[in-house]
Formats: C-alpha cells, sequence, structure tokens
C-alpha cells in the first residue's frame, strides 16, 4: 500500500502533470500541419508512406506518451508496485515499437537516412523510454528519484517532439513549394507547348 507521505509525493506532482499532458496533447496537432502539407507533393506515394511511417508517426507517439504518462502518474494509484509495472510495460513496449520504425527508417525509398536523424529520431527517444524502464525498477525502493526520473523524460520527450516535428514540418513545407514551382515552370518548358503530366 501507498503510505500518506508518498502520496503526498504524488501530489506535489499533480501540477507538472497536468502542464505537461496539456503541452503534449496541444502540440499533437502540429502533426496535422506536418499531414496535410503532404497533399500535392509530387513524389513517389511509397516513399511519402514509407516516410511518414518512419518519421511522423512516432513523433505523434511520443507526444500520446507523454500524454499517457501524465495520465498514469496522475491515477490514485493503492501500490507503487503496480505503478511500477504500468510503466516499465509502458517503456518496453514503445522500446519495441521503435527497433520497428528502426527497420522503417533504413527501408525508406530514394531517401538515405543522415546522423541527425538518427539521434533526433531513433537514439535520444530510445534513451528516454529506457529511462522510463529503469524508474520503473527503482520507484517501489526509491519512489522520489524515480519521479525525477519519470519527469526528466517526459520533458525530453516532450521537447524531442517538438523538434522533430517542426523538422518535419519545415521539410514539407520546402519540398511542397518545390513540387509548386515545378508544376508552374513545367508549361513553360520546351517549345512552348503545356506537357501532360501522368496521373
Amino acid at each position: 500500500m501507498i503510505q500518506g507521505s508518498d502520496i503526498a509525493l504524488l501530489s506535489a506532482w499533480h501540477n507538472f502533470y497536468i502542464l505537461i499532458g496539456t503541452a503534449a496533447a496541444t502540440l499533437t496537432g502540429l502533426m496535422f500541419v506536418a499531414t496535410t502539407l503532404v497533399a500535392g507533393l509530387e513524389k513517389h506515394v511509397t516513399t511519402l508512406h514509407a516516410g511518414l511511417s518512419a518519421f511522423s508517426s512516432p513523433t505523434v507517439v511520443h507526444f500520446c506518451a507523454v500524454l499517457l504518462l501524465a495520465g498514469i502518474l496522475s491515477a490514485p494509484w493503492e501500490a507503487f508496485s503496480s505503478l511500477a509495472f504500468v510503466l516499465g510495460l509502458l517503456g518496453v513496449g514503445i522500446v519495441l515499437y521503435l527497433i520497428s520504425v528502426m527497420r522503417q527508417m533504413r527501408k525508406v525509398p530514394q531517401y538515405q537516412t543522415p546522423l541527425k536523424d538518427w539521434l533526433w529520431y531513433m537514439a535520444f527517444p530510445l534513451i528516454a523510454y529506457v529511462a522510463v524502464i529503469v524508474a520503473a525498477f527503482v520507484l517501489p525502493a526509491n519512489p522520489a528519484l524515480a519521479l525525477y526520473i519519470v519527469s526528466a523524460a517526459m520533458l525530453a520527450l516532450l521537447f524531442l517532439s517538438i523538434h522533430n516535428a517542426w523538422d518535419l514540418v519545415t521539410y514539407l513545407a520546402i519540398e511542397r513549394s518545390h513540387s509548386e514551382n515545378m508544376n508552374t515552370e513545367q508549361p513553360r518548358s520546351g517549345s512552348g507547348r503545356r506537357h501532360n503530366r501522368p496521373h
């Protein structure tokens, strides 16, 4: 059972969980902007779908994970062992998910993933989720330390996701602008005749 002092410890983090959970839920909307930018891009459909699965979807998952962690830690737990089990299960589940994402990042057609993308989209998030797993093991013996570890992981995931979402939005915006410019210039090519694009 959670003692009175432990309940007070969890309650002390309540405002933090509300703040960071609200931020994660709000910033998820940014990913919808990135998705709308895909429309009209003159790229192979397979490449776009693979890129979204490898880069866009995991960013949404990170935002949702922060929101889920905030909700889990705000729940009225009766024992730290139960909370530790749920935290560990969540951490392991998303680590397994990231392993599948790693395979997708290697198989994006016509795109060689640079080192910076491996760091921001794979290595840094992986470290954050490993920290959540470590916190789950530490929680029953040292709740104060475990909660600090989880809060650090949540903040890291939030800022990583903001960076990745902005990176995706700017990349797609540039690609969309390039595609629109190509479409504008295409009728002027050749000897003044309009070239029909394949549908």
